[in-house]
């Protein structure tokens, strides 16, 4: 008898737990590259990693009970890093593409990004793709593995195009002379003007609209109820407050701040 009421708190415990809020995930690990404004960088007065990643996958563990562990991790691999299951999860900005949901599965799209061109202040010779693509002595500079180095492909031969392993290096060659452009997502490259207004603009339509999404193993069981925190921080006006704080005027960190 003693024994069959124990049996019975013990359930009413666990109900009363159940109700209480979602069961503990546990500890998710989060690859990062902390190099990619505004989503993941190191913050320039507290030397602390900071972004728009930090503070989603922050919300999203606080909504589905888990704690987030950051990892930085270099873009290229990450990818395949993530597929392999070093990583619970993957956050830096990354497109969502068919033949990368080949190796890894994606959370619903959060953001759209469109990819622009990057040019020098005094540039002339270039208003859009169509002038790179016509003029076979110019270079277009972007980050290898990443889907502005697929555009960039779609217009160009390989041999006009140089890869860097990030983009501030390829940056940096444009403003040194040694290519004539860059394509980069917009909001990426808006990173860049700040300091080097007078040296960079953002000219041309938009190449292409990108949408961005977190990457899981495949078969994670972290989708679902990502997804579903998503969806509530997007219908709740969590995402809309966040965007404006890091897409918007009042977001003055620049690369050269870093």
């Amino acid at each position: 008898m003693k024994r069959s009421g124990l049996i019975w708190t013990i359930a009413i415990v666990a109900i009363l737990l159940t109700a209480c809020g979602p069961a503990a995930v546990g500890e998710v690990t989060i690859a990062v590259e902390n190099a990619y404004l505004p989503f993941n960088y190191i913050d320039p007065d507290t030397g602390e990693p900071t972004g728009w990643d930090y503070e989603v996958w922050d919300e999203i563990c606080e909504r589905i009970n888990c704690t987030p562990v950051y990892t930085e991790a270099s873009w290229e691999g990450l990818i395949q890093a993530v597929s392999d299951g070093q990583f619970d999860a993957a956050a830096d900005g990354i497109t969502i593409t068919e033949d990368r949901a080949e190796i890894v599965d994606f959370s619903i799209g959060y953001i759209n990004l469109d990819q622009r061109l990057l040019v020098r202040i005094d540039e002339d010779r270039i208003a859009s793709m169509d002038d790179i693509v016509a003029d076979e002595s110019l270079k277009l500079g972007t980050q290898t593995g990443t889907t502005n180095y697929e555009t960039a492909s779609t217009f160009l031969p390989v041999d006009r195009i140089l890869a860097f392993e990030q983009f501030p290096f390829a940056v940096q060659a444009l403003i040194a002379g040694d290519i004539d452009a860059v394509i980069i997502d917009e909001v990426a490259g808006q990173g860049y003007l700040g300091e080097n207004v007078d040296d960079l603009k953002l000219v041309g339509p938009s190449l292409s609209s990108d949408q961005l999404g977190f990457i899981f193993p495949k078969g994670s069981d972290l989708v679902e109820p990502v997804n579903e925190a998503l969806k509530e921080m997007m219908e709740d006006g969590f995402l809309a407050e966040l965007n404006t704080k890091y897409f918007g005027a009042a977001f003055t960190i620049t690369y050269d701040d870093l």
